[in-house]
């Protein structure tokens, strides 16, 4: 069956009304069961994994790495990205994105960059590891680099996990999921520190749909970590309610040819001013929050964020983006005072 549907779909791949039409029927078919893998997969854990119960579980691992290192690194923080929708893996970063992370760590060499955390599975799986689906997500990776049906696919089922971590019935499982992964992710590419002597920064990256993954995660890694938070939405999506609270400081960067950030500004409610009282209005009045102009970005491609063409000030979009976020009050010790 899986084989006669990777056919027909190669018979399309270069009909773009067909695909549409194909994209509208699994849009509502992956409305209908995108909630089942992560409800399958929380009811896979036990209750002490997130603190459910009286006496919240050790997140910090103490048999990884030697402690008295762990007490002495001169590392205090870590820079979490996570990528649009459009992503096929957490470690399978644009070379963009990859230069982007890299520039960062340079400038501030007391952190450590975690690239490779997917934000759309809860149990940080990529879609070449969905046992009965990998074919055909390998499929839809390929056709990526040709037409545009790959590419369909794959935001429409990212999409709907997206919709996942806003949504109140399944929302939280997703995004205590997606906080266990970062935690996981960021013990392996350096053993968090204990007892250190500096606060510990987390410095969650968000781009599309990731900066809304990203919220969603702030409440649980606040209270795992007692770590100072900020979230950096990069043309992000989001609404106006998970993290708000939590987050110490939030700062959004808006393309002036970004069409699709403006989604989240109309859509979500919570985002309106006029609703005073939202978790966004409040984080925006009390100073945690902020938003400016980061150039002339595009949501995404090779005039994005993370593009890589020169731009009318010949410099890279993805330099622009950097230079950017390198400027922002979050480096320094007491950055969020």
């Amino acid at each position: 069956m899986l084989r006669l549907i990777l056919r027909i779909l190669a018979w399309l791949r270069g009909g773009s009304l067909n695909l549409l039409l194909i994209a509208g029927v699994i849009l509502i078919i992956w409305g209908i069961l995108s909630p089942v893998g992560t409800v399958i997969w929380w009811l896979n854990q036990s209750a002490e994994t997130f603190g459910i119960k009286k006496n919240p579980p050790e997140i910090l691992p103490s048999n990884k790495g030697n402690l008295a290192a762990r007490k002495s690194s001169p590392l205090n923080c870590y820079i979490i990205f996570l990528p649009g929708v459009g992503d096929f893996s957490g470690d399978e970063l644009t070379p963009g994105e990859e230069f982007f992370l890299k520039g960062l760590v340079k400038s501030h060499p007391q952190c450590v960059a975690v690239g490779d955390v997917f934000p759309y599975s809860a149990s940080n799986k990529s879609l070449g590891g969905e046992r009965w689906l990998a074919p055909f997500w390998r499929f839809a990776e390929q056709a990526q680099k040709g037409p545009i049906a790959g590419n369909i696919f794959i935001k429409i089922r990212n999409l709907w996990r997206f919709a996942i971590s806003l949504d109140y019935r399944y929302g939280f499982a997703y995004n205590q999921g997606i906080a266990n992964a970062i935690i996981d992710r960021m013990n392996a590419q350096s053993p968090i520190p204990v007892n250190s002597k500096q606060p510990l920064k987390v410095i969650l990256i968000g781009t599309s749909g990731g900066a809304q993954v990203a919220l969603g995660a702030t409440r649980y890694l606040k209270e795992w970590l007692k770590a100072e938070i900020t979230v950096i939405s990069v043309g992000g999506v989001f609404s106006g309610e998970n993290g708000f609270a939590e987050a110490d400081r939030i700062f959004h960067f808006r393309g002036t040819r970004d069409s699709i950030e403006d989604i989240g500004g109309i859509v979500f409610p919570s985002r309106w001013y006029w609703y005073a009282t939202s978790p966004f209005n409040q984080a925006r009045l009390q100073g945690r929050y902020a938003e400016a102009l980061s150039g002339p970005h595009k949501h995404d491609g090779d005039e994005g964020y993370f593009g890589e063409n020169l731009a009318a000030d010949n410099k890279k979009y993805v330099d622009i983006t950097l230079d950017k976020i390198n400027q922002l009050p979050v480096w320094s010790k007491g950055a969020s005072d």
